[in-house]
């Protein structure tokens, strides 16, 4: 008898493997596939296929096609209409130099080039008044041009759009065009700054039609309800996603940072450093009882004006390519073998990689990953390391593989710290939270490096974003700039009403019941470059100064405030955790392996997570397997395991 159609599916799609979490029932099912680069849906497709969804199955899908397409400029032919003398804006960007000391610094090329940007004669000034008409017969020249520019998507980002988006809707009605994606952003972005306002608009029009092209694919190939992840860590159904591709960038960190978050609350710990180590990149962040947030960031060199998890990422993963360089210097990534080739155990001709160490030095004891549907090849990646060893002036392979997983500890390391020390939190008050296919592989030497006494292993770590996706509660956000006195108490308030009626209209009628509404400002001494955020409420301007005073030191309390940015936040009521599996603990390891450490060989005790339950306990050198992936628990550390659905591990701990 076929097994019914799960009611809830997460997915997430990687650079190596795309992960798969269904709930049947009360039963869990998780799963890997390897990524097909040039076909992402295909393997979505696939693992949908293989879990017989249904039409009434929710599938949550957090996916890096948009990401992915930034990275690698393989967007659209982008024309991009702005105020006639801001045409260059793109070009001459902010003052800032990322890289002081650069004697020839280079910046990131436009996504539109000159011939391609079109000036329009209007004029609207920042508090929404025109300063020159924009008529109809300037709109039908700017279409004409764009047209004759062959454009395969357009963007339009005026002057103070945010206050008077008339003249934008004005001039799309002239500019669109049947199978061209137009962007707005006085729709998207409705938010003061210019010059990250029309960027981030102009990234939308990029990223446009390859992502709604993916997302028709998907929706042809099952009959299950999509809910796309968004980079705040909220969905959104895909004809909405279609629209605004630029808040998918980082969607699949986002559902990974959100559920690590969840599982170190279930555990008892507020504070939590999380750790996502995946096959391409390493992605970490530090949480306060939520996850942080950012409204504007950076992303492959494009400033993106718009609420995001703040996620930090590095290019070191399992994945990640060990060369030597002519001086005969190691180096570790942030070039990926990803999912073809592969790393050299794959099996197929792949580079030396990180994996390739780890299984040279017993930390991947297993004979395939992704259950049993890939097969790993331990002969070829000690052929690869003993090849890294020779270049490195005679080593041998277990030489070389300890050197390999020592760099990319570093870049993991230093990335742990960017998101902790550097910003002036204590990363020995946290626990840390490891997860992706490899997490647990690197974890242990991260928190002696970092002084972290506890860190967690949740249940399914290896599919724990797709696991996000699943579990996450939907939810809905706009903002706007009001430039508005604090002290303009009933303003604030019509225009925070008008925010929550569009965020309760994102939702179906028969779910708007029972939303959460959360209410946010970004607020500033009148002058300033920079806002505070503050959650809704009265008495805004004596909150900023207590927050002011607390973050600087200092508050100029007869200055005036300004209420810059307002947003609100829409949630549905958070689906239950899936609950781990209830099972009593095997008296002893199934088995045992050796592995190196720090030069030596042990004898590790194998146990699969299966075995595990109420009154585990075991002391490193320890491994611990499930499919997807391993934790390697180091001398002097012991894992217990934790009811709430993870292990915890203590450095020094008794049994």
């Amino acid at each position: 008898m076929r097994d019914a159609p799960p009611s809830r599916v997460g997915v997430d799609t990687g650079g190596t493997f795309t992960d798969f979490v269904a709930l049947r029932g009360r039963t869990l099912v998780a799963f890997k596939l390897p990524s097909t680069p040039e076909a992402p849906e295909r393997a979505v497709l696939e693992g949908l296929l293989r879990l017989g969804v249904g039409a009434a199955t929710q599938v949550r899908h957090g996916s890096t096609v948009a990401t992915n397409t930034l990275l690698e400029r393989r967007g659209a032919r982008v024309a991009l209409a702005t105020t006639a003398g801001f045409e260059d804006l793109l070009e001459i960007g902010r003052q800032d130099r990322p890289d002081l000391y650069a004697l020839a610094p280079r910046r990131t090329p436009p996504l539109v080039p000159a011939a391609r940007r079109f000036g329009v004669a209007e004029r609207a000034g920042p508090r929404g008044e025109t300063l020159r008409a924009l008529t109809a017969a300037e709109a039908r020249r700017v279409a004409a041009r764009i047209a004759a520019s062959r454009a395969e998507s357009v963007a339009v980002g005026l002057l103070h759009a945010y206050a008077a988006p008339a003249h934008e809707r004005r001039l799309a009605r002239s500019l669109r065009a049947p199978g061209r994606p137009l962007s707005l952003s006085s729709a998207l972005c409705p938010e003061i700054r210019e010059y990250e306002r029309i960027a981030t608009t102009v990234t939308n029009a990029y990223l446009a039609p390859r992502v709604a092209a993916y997302l028709r694919g998907l929706a042809r190939g099952t009959r299950a309800r999509l809910e796309i992840v968004l980079s705040h860590g909220g969905t959104a159904p895909p004809a909405a996603a279609a629209r605004e591709p630029v808040r998918q960038l980082l969607s699949g960190p986002a559902a990974g940072l959100a559920a690590a978050c969840a599982v170190a609350r279930r555990c008892g710990f507020r504070r939590a450093l999380t750790l996502d180590v995946g096959g391409t990149s390493t992605d970490c962040a530090y949480a306060d009882g939520e996850p942080p947030r950012r409204r504007a960031r950076e992303i492959a060199g494009f400033p993106v004006q718009l609420p995001v998890l703040d996620v930090h990422t590095v290019g070191a993963g399992g994945g990640s390519i060990a060369r030597v360089d002519a001086g005969g210097l190691l180096h570790v990534g942030p070039q990926s073998a990803g999912a073809v080739p592969g790393p050299a155990c794959y099996g197929r001709g792949g580079p030396p990689t990180v994996s390739d160490a780890l299984m040279v030095l017993g930390r991947i004891p297993g004979a395939s990953l992704a259950g049993g549907t890939l097969a790993l090849d331990r002969a070829a990646a000690t052929r690869a390391m003993a090849g890294l060893g020779a270049a490195l002036g005679g080593r041998d392979a277990r030489a070389a593989a300890a050197g390999v997983v020592a760099l990319a500890d570093a870049r993991m390391e230093a990335a742990l710290r960017r998101v902790s020390v550097e910003r002036g939190h204590d990363p020995r008050d946290a626990a840390l939270v490891a997860f992706g296919g490899a997490g647990g592989l690197h974890v242990c030497a991260l928190a002696e490096s970092l002084g972290v006494p506890v860190v967690l292993f949740p249940r399914h770590a290896g599919v724990l974003s797709a696991l996000g996706a699943l579990a996450g509660p939907p939810r809905r956000e706009a903002s706007r700039s009001v430039l508005l006195d604090a002290r303009q108490e009933e303003a604030i308030e019509r225009a925070w009403a008008a925010l929550e009626r569009r965020v309760r209209a994102g939702f179906p009628a028969g779910e708007r019941r029972g939303l959460v509404i959360e209410r946010w400002a970004e607020v500033r001494y009148r002058g300033q470059s920079h806002e505070l955020s503050l959650r809704g409420g009265p008495r805004l301007a004596a909150r900023f100064h207590r927050e002011h005073a607390r973050l600087y030191g200092f508050a100029d309390r007869a200055a005036p405030v300004e209420v810059v940015t307002l947003e609100a936040r829409a949630t549905a009521a958070a689906e239950p955790w899936p609950a781990a599996p209830g099972r009593r603990a095997r008296r002893g390891p199934p088995g045992s392996t050796r592995v190196w450490h720090q030069g030596r060989a042990l004898r590790a005790a194998v146990w699969e997570v299966s075995a595990l339950g109420p009154g585990f306990s075991a002391a490193g050198p320890a491994l611990v397997l499930e499919e997807g992936a391993t934790l390697w628990i180091a001398p002097g550390w012991r894992a217990r395991h934790q009811p709430a659905g993870a292990l915890v591990l203590r450095r020094g701990a008794k049994r």
